[in-house]
């Protein structure tokens, strides 16, 4: 598909503005997301090309900056097509209605999605600290019977897509929307509830770890942590990943066997998004302690 896009770019693109095209992109229902820090010629050829290969993409639109902020939001701009943000997309056997301009989604997390849907056990409360639109929590309600998700998250935009999936996918009292920030709804109604915990955002991970502790059952279970790792070529993003999550830890008198680990992709140069499966035999009482929050937070 690329070499195909490349031919068709280069029917309008010389050569030195082909070298200066990247053909990445996300499809994310109907709607292709390229990067780009502007609109231009090759934004617009690029654009074309993709609805040419991609005969079901309707929409494109130019990313024009990083995704930043509590929310991952990033600048879009209209290209080609039809002019909207809105669409709905399939995986594993569930549909999920997103608005890309208001809500983070990443296609390349299928894998992860269903790998963790994969390990969860009947019966399980699975805590779902930073939910999004809701493709963890419902990916691991229709897959497991019997589990129940608290499905957490402080955006209200991706919030409000995420009880429209709860209803299109038929979830109704397997998944529980919570609106709000996971450190307060957690302490205020999930201490020592859940059975697994996923944190699924990996700018608040290491500040909110003592949170996802607190949330575990007494006798502990199952932490499913993802982090951003800078590593040069002669290291190991996931060793590096595993040492600061054992040092926090270590500060926190908890003991954990990292069951599980791997690099998830690549997002920038010498960057990486890593997983971590940490098993967690059992928690101390006072892990709420405001104390222990900050000094992990202050610390990084």
């Amino acid at each position: 598909m690329k070499k195909r896009i490349k031919q068709l770019l280069s029917l309008s693109l010389s050569t030195e503005e082909l070298a200066a095209v990247s053909s990445s992109y996300d499809i994310v229902g109907n709607i292709a997301i390229i990067k780009s820090p502007k609109i231009d010629k090759k934004a617009n050829a690029l654009a074309a090309a993709i609805m040419r290969v991609n005969t079901n993409v309707k929409t494109v639109l130019v990313q024009t900056s990083k995704i930043d902020g509590d929310f991952r939001l990033r600048n879009l701009s209209y290209v080609a097509g039809e002019n909207r943000t809105s669409t709905v997309c399939r995986e594993s056997g569930c549909v999920f209605s997103v608005d890309v301009s208001g809500c983070y989604f990443s296609p390349r997390l299928s894998y992860e999605r269903s790998r963790i849907a994969s390990l969860v056990k009947r019966g399980e409360t699975v805590i779902n600290m930073f939910a999004g639109v809701g493709c963890f929590s419902i990916i691991i309600a229709k897959q497991v019977p019997d589990s129940k998700v608290f499905s957490i998250d402080v955006n209200p935009a991706a919030f409000q897509c995420m009880c429209e999936n709860i209803n299109l996918n038929r979830m109704y009292g397997k998944v529980v929307p919570l609106l709000g920030d996971s450190k307060t709804i957690v302490e205020s109604q999930l201490q020592g509830m859940g059975d697994r915990v996923l944190m699924p955002l990996p700018e608040k991970a290491l500040e909110y770890l003592p949170v996802a502790l607190s949330a575990l059952k007494p006798l502990g279970g199952w932490i499913h942590y993802y982090d951003f790792e800078h590593a040069r070529r002669t290291e190991d993003p996931v060793e590096k990943t595993k040492l600061k999550v054992a040092r926090r830890l270590e500060c926190l008198g908890v003991a954990c066997e990292f069951s599980f680990s791997r690099v998830v992709r690549t997002v920038g140069p010498n960057w990486y998004q890593t997983v971590l499966d940490l098993h967690i035999a059992g928690c101390p009482t006072n892990l709420n302690n405001r104390n222990h929050y900050v000094s992990i937070r202050e610390q990084k």
